[in-house]
């Protein structure tokens, strides 16, 4: 009998030692798990992401952005508020200007969500590229850089051998030469009807005249022409009208063509055109 109860003792030790060896305790459970976890990728540190973050700018920077601003806030000024033969001597003295103002210009220009020689571009795409343009104003002549017509690119500096350098109310083409005059934002001399009136002598019979201008110049609720006054100025300088597109946010665009075999009517009363000037930031 004893030896059978210590061969049934034996036996229950035996199953016991299995069982302790097959489940592991909760302890080495938990250490399992704990590696398991470490394996995981983890997502980088914060500051390894504002790394990756622009670099805020210097004092000396913002210094020098204020000072460019305020260049081109001056020089805008002064280009709306003089004659065009004025603004030409003002370049003349100083090239450097011209480059300044450009420079500021393109930078208020990326703010625009369109913008106004695109529309000119397709415009001239969806006619024949046959048409020969003067582009009055032609800053970086980005528009005879995007159409395949001959373009006559025109603008008071060049800095560019296509660029004609000249007060735009005194220009070298031939009389009845062009097809298309452009004036994309380029109305800003004193004296801008001396510009359409150089464009309607340029321009070839039932020629277009094509005029993109700041809306807020054309606003008279505040300060500026209305819109139907400069019409028909422009009418009475020996133009029809064609069609007024007042759908941009930012700035209107005007069609018109030269009325065949019309002379200019004398003593029209244009409108004051308001000057488009930055605010200070």
């Amino acid at each position: 009998m004893n030896q059978e109860a210590g061969g049934r003792n034996r036996k229950r030790k035996r199953r016991n030692n299995h069982r302790k060896t097959e489940t592991p305790s909760k302890k080495q459970a938990a250490t399992a798990t704990a590696a398991a976890s470490s394996s995981v990728k983890q997502p980088p540190p914060t500051c390894t992401v504002a790394k990756s973050l622009p670099k805020p700018l210097s004092f000396l920077e913002k210094m020098k952005a204020k000072l460019a601003g305020g260049h081109f806030r001056m020089i805008n000024e002064k280009l709306y508020t003089c004659s065009g033969d004025e603004a030409l001597n003002y370049f003349k003295e100083d090239p450097s200007l011209f480059n300044m103002y450009h420079t500021g210009y393109q930078e208020q220009m990326s703010r625009w969500p369109e913008q106004p020689v695109n529309i000119i571009m397709k415009w001239l795409k969806d006619h024949t590229s046959s048409l020969v343009v003067a582009d009055f104003g032609c800053g970086d002549a980005r528009l005879a850089k995007g159409v395949k017509n001959k373009v006559f690119s025109i603008d008071l500096v060049s800095k560019d051998p296509s660029v004609i350098a000249c007060d735009m109310s005194n220009t070298p083409l031939e009389t009845s030469s062009v097809d298309v005059a452009v004036f994309c934002l380029s109305l800003m001399g004193t004296n801008f009807p001396n510009y359409l009136q150089e464009a309607h002598r340029v321009l070839k019979s039932s020629g277009w005249l094509l005029i993109a201008e700041v809306k807020s110049r054309f606003d008279p609720n505040n300060g500026g022409a209305d819109p139907d006054t400069f019409c028909e100025a422009v009418c009475e300088l020996g133009f029809t009208s064609v069609s007024k597109d007042f759908s941009n946010k930012m700035f209107i665009l005007l069609y018109f063509k030269k009325k065949p075999k019309k002379k200019a009517s004398k003593g029209i009363n244009w409108p004051e055109l308001k000057p488009c000037l930055y605010k200070r930031r």
